[in-house]
């Protein structure tokens, strides 16, 4: 099955940084949007969950 990627509803279509994100099996795919044949990364979901939580602290 081939993932779904979401855009964050934060990004615009002025550019700049916008990133995309899967549910995966086990984890969460994380790429750019601008590029996404380069690739994503693969997060866990509690590796991805600390990472939204530090962004939001640091927001």
């Amino acid at each position: 099955m081939r993932p779904v990627w979401r855009k964050s509803s934060k990004s615009t279509t002025q550019g700049g940084e916008c990133v995309e994100i899967a549910a995966l099996t086990r984890s969460v795919g994380v790429r750019d949007s601008k590029n996404p044949q380069a690739g994503h990364l693969t997060l866990s979901r509690e590796s991805f969950a600390t990472l939204v939580q530090r962004i939001k602290d640091h927001a």
